[in-house]
């Protein structure tokens, strides 16, 4: 009897979980693929109610590929730039006046796409620099379907800084990033040899096993295995090892001068990570963060304090 026993409980282990790396082999691979179709991604996990929650799970986000919106007032030019994750396009645009005191490289977050960031490239245009906006792949405008939160995004800002050093070169290059944009930053300097004259990240995530655990939480529903397993799967469905994705360990290997903002009511990105990140920073540092806010754009709520901050640090930085 005891062998029996211990026979069907082992098989109802194995169901479990293989039943277990199913689902979470289903969602990494909806989480990190675009599907090509029209219509709007899934709402945030906190805007969840029990039921819509339980839903998710059986079907999964739904994930159709971001799509750009309206250009922005200022004129642009269109430009490809060559990534090895296919063609990426951009807009570039001149200051309205004389000559550009640099240039500012503008990279979106996760589920965006370059017409997210126009408000801030107009502000970066009305300080006197000239900016670049980019699709990163799998998003927008430029090649292909799918994402890595910010691991292959890496090799689209090395990229747009080998296209800027070559077709529009300056003295001054300052690379900024939003969540996914800011981690894709730190691991082109961090492993990719990037070497920017600036930084300035918002509210970079620590690493891609904390955010997962931060989704399951904003859910209220606990972590463990699966956001492990959807780790796991997430990088094997797309050729790495997503544990290592940790922009606290990449913080050790930059020494450019960099600004890190963060919202202090952020569900995605806790005050330990950005903690973590900030002491970590091997360069000149700042960082300033806003109260109240979330895993949103700052200007919105705090727009003076947010420019005061920027201002700030450019000036600061150029000396």
């Amino acid at each position: 009897m005891k062998t029996r026993f211990r026979r069907r409980l082992l098989l109802l282990f194995l169901f479990a979980f293989g039943a277990m790396n199913a689902v979470a082999f289903f969602h990494a691979w909806r989480f990190t693929h675009f599907a090509n179709e029209p219509g709007l991604h899934s709402p945030n996990p906190e805007q969840l109610g029990p039921g819509q929650k339980l839903w998710l799970l059986f079907t999964g986000i739904r994930n159709p590929k971001p799509q750009n919106g309206p250009k922005p007032s200022f004129p642009v030019k269109t430009v490809t730039i060559t990534s090895p994750n296919g063609p990426l396009e951009a807009w570039y645009a001149r200051p309205d006046s004389g000559r550009a005191r640099g240039t500012v490289a503008l990279f979106h977050g996760y589920t965006s796409s370059k017409s997210h960031l126009t408000h801030e490239a107009g502000y970066f245009r009305h300080l006197g620099y000239a900016v670049l906006l980019v699709d990163q792949a799998g998003n927008g405008n430029s090649a292909g379907f799918r994402t890595t939160v910010g691991y292959r995004e890496a090799d689209d800002v090395a990229a747009t800084v080998h296209y800027l050093r070559t077709r529009h070169p300056v003295d001054s290059l300052i690379l900024y990033g939003v969540s996914m944009g800011a981690v894709a930053i730190m691991r082109a300097e961090a492993e990719l040899g990037v070497r920017p004259s600036a930084n300035i990240l918002e509210c970079p995530y620590g690493n891609m096993r904390q955010t997962a655990y931060n989704r399951f939480e904003s859910m209220h529903v606990p972590g463990f295995p699966m956001a492990d397993l959807l780790v796991f799967w997430g990088g094997a469905q797309n050729g790495f090892w997503a544990f290592g994705l940790n922009a606290e360990r990449y913080a050790t290997q930059i020494q450019t001068p960099t600004l890190l903002l963060w919202g202090t009511a952020d569900p995605r990105v806790t005050r330990a990570e950005t903690d973590a990140i900030f002491t970590h920073l091997a360069g000149p540092k700042m960082r300033h963060d806003f109260p109240g806010v979330g895993h949103e754009p700052y200007w919105k709520r705090y727009g003076a304090d947010w420019e005061q901050q920027l201002h700030a640090f450019l000036t600061a930085a150029a000396h």
